[in-house]
């Protein structure tokens, strides 16, 4: 049965694939689909929903608890799928509710009361911090705008910066979608009450909010999500062929695992 769960994720990556990238496709509804046909994003999501919108949050929000779980799902989950999870273009404001809510949630997110805190806050906290302080600065290394290139942004930035950007989710400084009509993130957080630290504040906020390369490289992934599927879905065909060899040499196809079989490579051609 394990080789027919395998040739099932293959099954659904190709129909994701082949689905037209039109506006009106909800693409974090595709991304979460191929998390769940993933076992082990699967596990590690639940892990988070569970600490983060579950049962477990049901009595108030367990923010290191949640956080600690988001960080885990981003560090051992399929970089493909989990960044297809953070990163899916939307093209509608529900779409994108979807994403700010539950990709991010508010229990890692936000802090306890309504109104955001100064950023001076969760910086000082990240910089006391033995799991936050290295990730924000390699954060601020792999999305600085570099002068020499003709815009600012070296081409092969983009990746290192979404990997870097992800590696803030679960941190003291947590950025997230900040509204439902564009691609913009800031950590939950203002400077209007900074004092004498006002520019080291906006300074940090900017880092979000005032980054061309980050918004770029976020922007990128909308071309970019068929390849982050492709890359999955070729990793899954290498595996589930090494698998059918044992298989076939040890004993037939089970009837499920067969009929599956025959729909992917039909599929196939049509790539």
């Amino acid at each position: 049965m394990a080789h027919c769960s395998g040739l099932l994720i293959l099954l659904l990556l190709q129909l994701l694939l082949r689905s037209p990238s039109s506006a009106a496709r909800n693409r974090c509804v595709a991304a979460a689909e191929a998390c769940t046909a993933d076992a082990r994003c699967q596990r590690l999501r639940a892990q988070y929903v569970a600490q983060c919108l579950g049962p477990a949050a049901s009595g108030g929000c367990a923010q290191d608890r949640c956080r600690r779980a988001l960080r885990r799902f981003f560090a051992r989950g399929p970089q493909a799928l989990t960044h297809a999870l953070l990163f899916c273009p939307c093209a509608s404001p529900a779409c994108a509710e979807r994403r700010r809510q539950t990709f991010v949630p508010a229990c890692a997110f936000s802090g306890p009361g309504s109104a955001p805190p100064s950023c001076l806050a969760p910086l000082d906290t990240c910089e006391h911090s033995r799991v936050c302080r290295p990730r924000l600065l390699a954060f601020q290394a792999s999305c600085a705008p570099v002068p020499s290139t003709p815009d600012g942004c070296p081409r092969d930035q983009a990746p290192r910066c979404l990997r870097a950007y992800a590696g803030l989710v679960g941190t003291a400084v947590t950025p997230n979608y900040v509204d439902n009509v564009s691609a913009r993130v800031a950590p939950w957080c203002h400077c209007g009450v900074s004092g004498n630290r006002r520019d080291e504040c906006e300074a940090f906020r900017g880092l979000f909010t005032r980054n061309h390369c980050l918004d770029g490289a976020i922007q990128a992934f909308d071309s970019l999500w068929p390849l982050v599927l492709q890359e999955k879905w070729n990793s899954l065909q290498d595996l589930e062929h090494s698998r059918l060899q044992v298989s076939s040499a040890d004993r037939p196809l089970e009837g499920c695992c067969l009929l599956t079989l025959l729909l992917v490579l039909t599929l196939q051609p049509q790539l």
